[in-house]
């Protein structure tokens, strides 16, 4: 089977998967939904995924667990049953093991933990009165990016900085690709976790691209081992947001959106570039809603 298909099929068992993670998923069900044999699914889920679908359900089961336990009122047991662990004590086995946090004391204090998210290859704002479109064409559409504009206040950022990394590949090479499963965890935060080219005045001799999550001021949980907690100055952003595209072509879609960037006079709507006001930041490549990218900005 080819790799294209494989990753077709595995897809769709992880989908099956996140449909049905608090019933019963055997082996036997996976490979009957996917018309193929338990061991090619077995064996073909490893390769693709990394994990085994056995460990890989266990990471999201205790994943959604600790949201659960993050964002609800509930009692560990209901929590642990719910997702079809047989005890409260096999249940606060595993999510010690796998978080270095009991259940219960991670619904107490819920700080940052390491979340195992899909591996699959965030705030909505309300646009203003203009559109940018592009001069050119790529075959006979017509590709519109829409430009608006938000208000940062003053508030704290969850970051952790690289050494020399100046966008993404680089820095998932110095610090790996899984500081959004941390991110992703912290339940006071403000909007969705960020990548950011940080201004000369915020670098702190460090790299270029971080990735954060911004917070509010009073914010004052245990920060992470390798992790850094700043303050951002308020600011104005604006906000470029391309049209959806498939998930495969994301590294295209962000290159058009860069494009216009780099032809888009802001003056023109009364404001400058301020690249020393902010980190520009970008938003998790997400086909469905268009790549997102945010600028710093100020008023002429």
């Amino acid at each position: 089977m080819d790799k294209t298909n494989s990753m077709r099929i595995v897809q769709m068992l992880q989908d099956y998967i996140e449909e049905n993670l608090q019933n019963s998923i055997t082996l036997k069900q996976l490979a009957d939904y996917s018309n193929y044999s338990p061991w090619h699914i077995g064996h073909m889920f490893k390769e693709v995924v990394g994990k085994s679908p056995y460990e890989y359900i266990r990471l999201r089961r205790l994943t959604m667990a600790a949201l659960v336990m993050r964002d609800e009122n509930k009692k560990v047991i209901d929590v642990a049953l719910d997702f079809v662990f047989d005890s409260q004590e096999g249940f606060t086995r595993a999510f010690t093991k796998e978080f270095g946090i009991s259940p219960y004391k991670y619904h107490k204090q819920t700080p940052p933990i390491k979340l195992f998210l899909p591996n699959k290859v965030y705030d909505t704002f309300k646009a203003i009165n203009y559109i940018y479109q592009n001069e050119g064409r790529i075959g006979e559409v017509m590709k519109t990016v829409f430009v608006q504009i938000i208000e940062r206040p003053e508030r704290k950022c969850l970051i952790k900085r690289g050494i020399k990394a100046t966008e993404y590949f680089e820095y998932c090479e110095e610090v790996g690709c899984d500081i959004w499963n941390v991110l992703t965890s912290v339940k006071e935060a403000l909007y969705e976790p960020i990548g950011m080219w940080m201004p000369e005045n915020l670098r702190n001799n460090a790299s270029e691209y971080v990735q954060g999550v911004e917070l509010p001021l009073d914010y004052d949980k245990t920060i992470p081992d390798g992790y850094e907690l700043i303050v951002l100055p308020p600011c104005t952003m604006m906000i470029f947001q391309g049209e959806p595209y498939d998930d495969e072509k994301f590294s295209v879609a962000i290159d058009e959106v860069w494009k216009h960037i780099d032809k888009f006079n802001p003056e023109l709507y009364g404001y400058k570039w301020a690249p020393e006001n902010g980190p520009r930041f970008q938003l998790a490549p997400m086909g469905y809603r268009g790549y997102i990218e945010a600028r710093p900005v100020q008023k002429c």
